[in-house]
């Protein structure tokens, strides 16, 4: 309730006033304490689909070791069929919800809270601004390869399809290995729709970047390019292959026949 009108009812009438409060506060107080106890009952959910060994893999394969891009990340072992199922379970979790998921050090809570996002993004159009601002403003915490590619283009892609896409070029020259990721990935969506600038110059901002994560997720994105338009690809190809990173290049050139992939990486 706004101070606003708490004041005039307080001066109007207090006793009504005092109820009205009461009722709105105690409101209030079931709608958070119900909300806390849906995110603690979709963690148990998640427990309870726990894997030791498939987290140990995760932990390898997600590279979470001192120094490397996912350290400190903790894993518990649940396959992304499962959490898209436990997301659709608890479908009806406000977006602000939702969005605490984000702050777990748990890598599958961060992730079903993300493809909640994505199912909200796309069941509402009333609710695509806030969340493509609310992803935005995570992306700290979108801090793995998997977390970024399932959701960015459905987000940050489909939402800037019919607007300005300079963010995208911002975040291409973040600091923010994740950012960048995003920046690039978030094409996908462009793609999609037989739009490739975006991606075509993404990637040349791109062409002096060390990271592999960065490297084959440009490379992946021109792949995708090609399928659409080999063109397009071909005319990329020929302007840097001398200069794009190798694994750049290999992830791009994969499906050309061979006689292309040996000049190009010759």
């Amino acid at each position: 309730m706004p101070r606003a009108s708490i004041a005039f009812f307080l001066v109007a009438d207090p006793d009504a006033s005092i109820n009205l409060i009461i009722r709105y506060c105690a409101t209030h107080f079931y709608f958070t304490v119900t909300n806390l106890v849906m995110i603690e009952d979709l963690k148990k959910d998640l427990d309870k689909i726990s894997n030791h060994e498939k987290a140990m893999t995760c932990k390898r394969f997600f590279k979470t070791g001192p120094g490397e891009y996912g350290e400190g990340d903790r894993f518990i072992g649940a396959t992304m069929p499962e959490m898209r199922i436990i997301a659709k379970r608890y479908a009806d979790m406000p977006i602000d919800q939702a969005m605490e998921l984000l702050d777990s050090g748990v890598h599958e809570h961060r992730m079903t809270g993300l493809i909640m996002l994505v199912n909200k993004f796309l069941k509402s159009a009333g609710d695509r601004q806030r969340i493509y601002e609310l992803y935005l403003s995570k992306t700290s915490r979108i801090n793995n390869w998997d977390l970024v590619d399932v959701t960015c283009h459905h987000i940050v892609g489909k939402f800037l399809m019919d607007k300005d896409r300079s963010v995208l070029y911002k975040l291409a020259r973040s600091k923010s290995l994740w950012e960048r990721r995003i920046a690039i990935v978030s094409t996908y969506e462009f793609i999609r729709n037989g739009q490739f600038d975006d991606t075509i110059k993404i990637s040349e901002i791109l062409l002096d970047d060390k990271h592999d994560l960065i490297q084959k997720a440009a490379g992946w994105m021109l792949r995708e390019v090609g399928k659409k338009d080999l063109g397009v690809l071909e005319r990329f190809l020929d302007k840097h292959h001398k200069e794009m990173p190798r694994t750049m290049l290999r992830y791009s050139i994969e499906r050309l026949p061979e006689n292309k992939k040996r000049h190009y990486m010759g």
